[in-house]
């Protein structure tokens, strides 16, 4: 697990068998993008996005991890997608390393104005891929109006909805009260 501050940075490479054309506008961007995270989302936005998360959490074993990125490092932007990102961070940060296998990811990248959803094996199967696009369509619909917080805030509300409909089905999987394995705090990275 990574312990989360507030300068954490991601500094591995990916270690992803997927592979994306090699782009160097992409590269060009990103390295070009000036961190702007903390003013598009400030810590109002995210307490807003913690208590979001909070109770979308609630009544199931799901847990949903919030990630808010300025841009891909220029490292890694010549050769990774926004998707590879999203699923590099589910690894590193452990989404997928809950007890029920019932991790979801909620990426926002800021630079591409793209939002990626990663989703634990326990859930992967039970839920089509459409609708996770549906709710990225939503969000990213919202990004252009500039409606960042409301767009993470309906954004995490449209995954714990899908959560509690898939978990409403599984009576057996309980969770604890106490219980939640993933921090609620969106993590932001520039």
């Amino acid at each position: 697990m990574v312990t989360i501050t507030e300068t954490t940075e991601i500094l591995t490479e990916p270690k992803l068998q997927e592979k994306v054309q090699p782009s160097f506008k992409r590269w060009l961007k990103h390295f070009l993008y000036m961190p702007a995270s903390k003013r598009y989302f400030s810590k109002q936005d995210q307490n807003a996005i913690t208590q979001a998360v909070t109770v979308a959490e609630q009544g199931h074993v799901g847990e949903i991890q919030v990630v808010i990125e300025g841009h891909i490092p220029s490292n890694q932007a010549y050769h990774q997608s926004t998707r590879l990102r999203a699923q590099q961070l589910f690894a590193e940060l452990g989404v997928w390393d809950t007890e029920y296998n019932s991790g979801v990811l909620l990426y926002l990248n800021l630079c591409e104005q793209t939002v990626e959803i990663m989703v634990d094996r326990g859930i992967d199967q039970a839920v089509t891929s459409d609708i996770w696009q549906q709710i990225c369509d939503e969000m990213i619909l919202q990004l252009k109006n500039k409606q960042y917080r409301m767009a993470v805030e309906n954004g995490v509300v449209e995954i714990g909805k899908v959560l509690n409909l898939f978990y409403n089905q599984q009576q057996s999987l309980q969770k604890p009260d106490m219980m939640n394995e993933l921090a609620n705090q969106p993590i932001i990275l520039n």
